[in-house]
């Protein structure tokens, strides 16, 4: 990697670290600094959500698969738009009315205090390591494109993260989001024709791939496989803590259900592309075996793209895979302020519980990058972290999607399928393989962890219905949820305060792009190759900020 690569790179860095600073002094109370104040625009928390679903598993795994075996890797990712079609349908607005600030306040009203305290042990102690996890490939990355030392890689990221999430709070995390989703899809229409170029053309690309690089499906990643991980993703979707945070932070249903309508939408077109150059590599190189074909996305962009250009691109895979972590960390500092801390210390004045979510912001960071740290000592331990997130995903969030349909479930019925299912998914995970030889395929595994834990919610409602059993919590729940939409109905529009800081989070955008466009004109009017396609991609960056800033001034005058 050259000079103006590693330029690039750090120009980037300071301009999310200074994108996400600029929030410090929004957050003035738990609901601005948690929920932005419960009046996000949904097409920000929508690329939000996107880009926070992303990990180094987009590049790195499903790169892995679309180098080895073609287009089943935009099959598999296609699930994940229907996933946020069958959210925004169902479960977003679902969430939205129920008033409340994080998934585990929901618990606590709807299930009881006791299972809150269970799932929000469960939920932090998972995070700790899934957090780690996802800095530690980010760092990898690094490592590996700049020659940095590891450690000095993963404290890096890893306090760049703490930074300005602290700081900021989730405004902090959502414009920072949208800033990260520009880069990347910019840098990423970039590379696509470069590397296209590599190999002569589109026909040329199609007729020397092996006879089966277009099949939908595989003996590996079978039908039932990807109807099992799509049901999966909805409920991963759906249910997990910090993407719950998107669909409550706006401000109406609706609102909510565009969100996951974005997602969905974001997730049919974005595979095709984010799969074509690992992809076109197998053309390129057809060598790789084994675990070098992680590296194929890295390797085709090294291949196509000129210095300057593969900075941003890995600039934007960077800090994409690292939003995933900064979402963590806002909604882990959430669950402890708002639902540990403020229990023990309920006349907390609004200046001490934000002093407490940026301390516990802090502490989770720094138990993320020790976890990051240990992880070369552990020998492989990122697969075993990342399968047990996978294997923990449905137990953790079906049993209390389902409660949001449901008057008949009850804390004792959903702590028993979690439970169970956790289980009985680590019993065929870890010991079948160590004691009996016997070991689920990929669409078994993924069909019992999604199909077991649906079994015994549907066994226990059956049961309730026959008995005519109605959970004892339900009518308060109830109660406090048309309390929460009467006064959420009584405040119509945005307040002063609101509008304000959807203002400033547009103008903040809008001067990101900008400078983001005018960078990648530059690099790119000086770049050896692909001089047009990295200047027309900087022009449209800087032309997307100018009508967004204009629209914010229209409006503005409207109002």
């Amino acid at each position: 990697m050259e000079y103006l690569d590693i330029i690039t790179i750090i120009l980037f860095m300071t301009g999310i670290i200074v994108s996400g600073l600029v929030f410090a002094k929004k957050g003035k109370n738990m609901k601005s600094f948690f929920a932005a104040g419960g009046s996000i625009p949904w097409p920000i928390s929508g690329l939000s959500l996107f880009i926070g679903f992303f990990s180094a598993g987009t590049f790195v795994v499903w790169g892995s698969i679309a180098y080895s075996m073609g287009w089943v890797s935009v099959t598999i990712q296609w699930t994940m738009s229907i996933a946020g079609f069958v959210t925004g349908l169902f479960i977003a607005s679902r969430w939205h009315k129920t008033g409340v600030l994080t998934v585990a306040e929901y618990i606590n009203k709807r299930l009881g205090v006791n299972i809150q305290k269970i799932y929000t042990f469960l939920f932090l102690f998972i995070s700790l390591f899934t957090t780690g996890a996802y800095l530690y490939p980010v760092a990898r990355i690094v490592e590996v494109s700049t020659g940095l030392p590891l450690t000095a890689c993963i404290l890096l990221l890893g306090g760049i993260c703490i930074l300005y999430v602290a700081a900021g709070g989730l405004w902090a995390v959502v414009v920072t989001d949208v800033l990260q989703f520009a880069i990347l899809t910019t840098a990423v229409l970039i590379v696509v024709p470069l590397a296209f170029n590599q190999v002569g053309g589109v026909s040329n690309f199609i007729q020397s791939a092996p006879d089966t690089f277009f099949n939908f499906l595989n003996e590996e990643y079978t039908l039932g496989f990807i109807i099992a991980f799509g049901v999966y993703n909805a409920i991963f979707l759906g249910g997990n803590w910090a993407y719950v945070q998107r669909y409550t932070s706006v401000k109406t249903h609706r609102d909510a259900r565009k969100t996951g309508f974005l997602f969905g939408s974001l997730y049919f077109i974005s595979p095709v592309l984010w799969m074509l150059p690992p992809m076109i590599y197998r053309i390129v190189n057809g060598d790789l075996a084994g675990l070098d074909n992680e590296g194929a996305y890295l390797l085709m962009c090294k291949e196509a793209l000129p210095a300057g250009l593969l900075g941003m691109m890995l600039g934007g895979m960077i800090f994409a895979t690292a939003s995933s972590m900064n979402a963590i960390l806002n909604i882990s500092s959430g669950v402890f302020t708002n639902d540990i801390f403020k229990r023990f210390r309920p006349g907390s004045s609004d200046r001490t519980l934000i002093r407490v979510a940026r301390i516990s912001t802090t502490g989770f960071g720094l138990s993320a990058i020790i976890v990051a740290l240990l992880i070369p000592l552990m020998g492989g331990i990122v697969n075993v972290v990342i399968s047990i997130a996978a294997l923990t995903g449905v137990p953790l969030y079906l049993p209390v999607i389902w409660s949001l349909f449901s008057k008949r479930q009850t804390g004792r019925t959903v702590i028993i399928t979690t439970v169970l299912s956790l289980c009985v998914n680590a019993f065929f995970k870890f010991l079948t393989p160590l004691f009996w030889d016997f070991s689920l395929s990929r669409a078994n595994e993924m069909m019992l962890g999604v199909g077991f834990p649906a079994i015994c919610l549907a066994v226990f409602e059956l049961r309730a219905i026959i008995r005519r059993n109605v959970s004892g919590m339900y009518a308060g729940y109830i109660a406090h949820e048309k309390a929460a939409n009467l006064e959420k109905a009584s405040q119509s529009g945005l307040t002063n305060d609101e509008n304000s800081d959807n203002r400033f989070s547009i103008k903040v955008i809008k001067t990101g792009l900008v400078a983001s466009g005018s960078w990648v004109c530059i690099i790119g009017a000086i770049a050896s190759t692909g001089r047009m396609i990295a200047v027309v991609a900087g022009l449209l960056l800087i032309l997307t900020g100018l009508l967004i800033g204009k629209k914010q001034s229209s409006s503005k005058n409207i109002t």
